[in-house]
Order: structure tokens, then sequence, then C-alpha cells
């Protein structure tokens, strides 16, 4: 991360209105992902699409089919994300950058291999009796998804935010114009543009790497999977984390009461699904901010206090940082949480309006709300593992990530038995009691940062 932070310091250096609006609108971008443009791109799909007269039943298998791509494609490529991209960081810090672009390229390689064999299984069974054609985008678009939550890995060390942006903006644009264009091929032709759409942000994403780290001789190489180099703790971090993201939404898609089949075996929830998706646009502002606080304040003083240790700087130095990296964490998480209790306040008022602007029941609006307070959770917890991963507490996040599992698959479990009332329940106070858990440790662990950092090593 420490690419982003750099520009956004040198950003935030110009004082102005501007270089502050450009300082949190590269941090938008940068922090909230393709997920969040891809939940714009369907949502913007689907009413281009209901205002062209094309069938509501093909507007909902376009986007449970999609959903289905993008939660099965995170939970995919979390076994590889985090652990690869520690190897990539170890390997920048010792000045070996020749070995990045040959082991993503193994990489790559291996996740959308087997990335294609899964899909090939699924489609011959979940989605057996559907057209060859639906199949066929089906595979190519997990696979294409895949490859690119693999690109991102390397996109936070480079600082070409503007091309970023671009790309980024431009491949889902592109992808709704499409769909107006292709919809008269039904529900292959909306599939059809958002696999071209994602082909193209892969193919702009490889290419932005390959401007970054130069080719060497050796084209592919499989150095990440080296026993010394390989963190255990990291495979399973990105499981666990993507999985406690998800579970409420498998578990409502797939309970009868709550969900209906859609096209072949997948399954989904209306009553669930719309709420969520809405929901999580509310976390664009507190993202930036984490960005924004986290890595210009805190990697600041935290580079400062590591540079000391290595170094010899006096005690009293490596002190004065230790309790500036302090602040800066508490300074960072109280205005995440500042600006996520506007946009939740936001959506309250708001969410009548925009249900109705999109056609949708006003009766959405209790599990809007409830899960508008989750997604700012969830960002408070981003922020909190985000710290841990600075500190190297691999162990601590991997605990957090597993209490987030169950404590989701339970409470969501306790949700479902006690009624509609309660949908949505689950996921908030999962998210609330591992955030109040993860805050404890972090606090715990800034307080003996000194005794960690020189008697444990």
């Amino acid at each position: 991360m420490a690419g982003i932070g750099f520009e956004l310091r040198h950003l935030l250096r110009k004082k102005t209105w501007f270089g502050l609006a450009q300082t949190y609108a590269y941090a938008s971008v940068i922090g909230s992902g393709p997920w969040v443009f891809s939940i714009v791109g369907i949502l913007l799909m689907g009413l281009l699409s209901a205002s062209l007269v094309v069938p509501t039943s093909l507007i909902t298998q376009f986007q449970t089919s999609v959903t289905y791509l993008v939660a099965s494609s995170l939970i995919f490529t979390g076994l590889c994300q985090l652990a690869f991209t520690r190897f990539i960081s170890d390997r920048l810090f010792e000045k070996r950058e020749e070995m990045v672009l040959a082991n993503l390229h193994g990489l790559l390689l291996l996740v959308l291999g087997s990335a294609c064999m899964i899909a090939m299984v699924v489609c011959f069974t979940v989605l057996r009796g559907q057209g060859v054609l639906y199949r066929i985008l089906m595979i190519s678009g997990f696979g294409l998804l895949c490859g690119v939550w693999v690109l991102t890995v390397l996109l936070s060390g480079m600082q070409r935010y503007k091309a970023i942006a671009a790309l980024f903006g431009g491949c889902y644009a592109l992808i709704v114009l499409l769909s107006a264009g292709l919809r008269h091929f039904g529900l292959e032709g909306l599939l059809g543009s958002f696999v071209i759409g994602h082909f193209l942000l892969f193919a702009g994403m490889w290419t932005l790497v390959l401007q970054e780290f130069n080719p060497r001789q050796t084209l592919i190489a499989f150095d990440f999977l080296r026993p010394q180099w390989l963190y255990g703790s990291l495979i399973f971090t990105g499981l666990f984390y993507n999985l406690g993201i998800w579970a409420d939404k498998l578990m409502f898609w797939f309970y009868e009461n709550t969900s209906q089949v859609i096209i072949g075996g997948l399954r989904a929830s209306l009553i669930y699904d719309i709420p969520v998706f809405l929901s999580y646009l509310s976390v664009i502002p507190g993202m930036a901010v984490f960005l924004v606080r986290i890595e210009t304040d805190f990697v600041e003083y935290h580079s400062k206090f590591f540079n000391a240790v290595r170094e010899g700087g006096t005690l009293e130095y490596i002190e004065s940082m230790r309790d500036e990296m302090v602040y800066a964490v508490q300074t960072g998480l109280g205005e995440i949480a500042k600006i996520q209790s506007l946009a939740v306040l936001a959506t309250f008022v708001a969410g009548p309006s925009l249900l109705r602007w999109l056609g949708i029941s006003d009766l959405y609006l209790p599990l809007l709300k409830v899960q508008v307070i989750g997604a700012a959770l969830q960002v408070g917890l981003m922020a909190v593992l985000n710290v841990f991963f600075y500190l190297d507490q691999r162990r601590i996040v991997l605990w957090l990530c597993l209490q987030l599992v169950v404590l989701n698959v339970l409470l969501t479990g306790v949700s479902l038995y006690l009624g509609a009332a309660f949908y949505g329940y689950g996921f908030a106070l999962a998210m609330l009691l591992t955030m109040c858990t993860g805050l404890h440790l972090l606090n715990r662990e800034l307080a003996r940062l000194e005794y960690r950092t020189f008697m444990l090593q």
C-alpha cells in the first residue's frame, strides 16, 4: 500500500480544495474497488434494461448470475490474494522486483486454470439444462473475475491513479452501454456485455502491471509456493474473511422461506439482496477516509518507528513514533466513524426516495437501514484489520476473520428463525462484535508494541 500512501500525501501537500478533492476521489476509486463499481453497473443495467422493455425475469436472472460470479470468485481467490500480496511485498522490500511479473503469471496460470475447471463442473451440474452459450459465458465470467481480483494485489503498489480510475470507470460504463445494444439477445446479451467489459478490464490491468514491472527472461515462476515464502495463516485469512462477508447472503439464498429458484440451480433472495446491494454504496466515503487517514498519517509514523528500530534510533524517538502511531489510529478510526455515521443518516433520510426512484417497495426500508449499519461497521473492521496487517499480527487477523464467519452464521440463523423483522441483524451484530473484539486486541497490541518488537523477535 506504500504507493497509495505516497500519492495521497503528495496530493495533500497542495493544501487546496482541489487537491483535497483529488485525494478523496482517488481514495474512493482505489478503496471502494471493483465490487462497488460492479454494484453500480449491475443496478444501472437493470434500470436501463427495464426501461427498454426487457422482461423482468431476464433482468433477475442476469443479476443473480452476476452476483454468484462475484461472490464465488471473491471466496475462491481469497485463498491466494493475501498470501501473494505478502510474497510480493517481501520481494519488493528485498529489491527483487524481477521476481514479481513471472510469479504473477504463475499465479494467474494456476488461478485461471483451476477456476475454469471448477466453473465447468458447476455448469454441467448446477446449470445443466441451460443453453450452451449461457454456460460458456458463466465460465468466462468466473475466470475473468478471478483474474481481476488477483491483479488488484499489484495495483496498490502502482502510482498510475488517473489511468486506473479511467480504466475502471470506462470499462463499467462500457458494460452498461453494451447491455443496451445487446439486450435483443436476451440473457446471453446482458451476460455477454458483462464478460466483454471484464475482459477489457483484465487486459487493461495486466497492461498497467507490465508497464510497472518490466518482463525478464523468466516468463512464468512459482516461487510463491515455496514453503519458506508461503504463509498458511494468510491463505485461511483470505478465505475466512470473504466467507464471513458472504455467509449471511448464502444462507438467505438457500433457505427456502426467503429465496426462490431463479435459473438452473441458482437461488436468490430478492427480499434480502436488493437492500444489500444498495447498502454497500454507502461505504464509498468511509473507504476514502480509511485510505487517506491510514495510508498517510499511520503509515508515515509506522515506517519511522520500524526504521528507527532497525537503524538504532534513540528510545525516546522510538516511543515518540509509537505514540504518534497510536494517535493516528485513533484519529483515523474516529474520522471513519464520523463519516460513516453521516452516510448512515443520509441513507435513513434519503432511503424512501431512493427506493421509490428505483421502483422498489418501501417494505425494503427497514432492512436497508440495518444493512447500511452493517456495511458501515464493515468499513471499521477493515480499518482495524489493516492496522493489524501492518503490525504483522497475522494470527490475530486469522482469529478475527474466523470469529466473523462463526458469528455471522450463528446470528443469521437466529434471525431466520425469529422471522422477517430480524432479517439483517445477524450480519450487523456479527460485524459489531468482531470489530469490538478487534478494537480491544488492537489497544492491547499497541500498548505493548515496544515489548513485542524488541523481546519477541
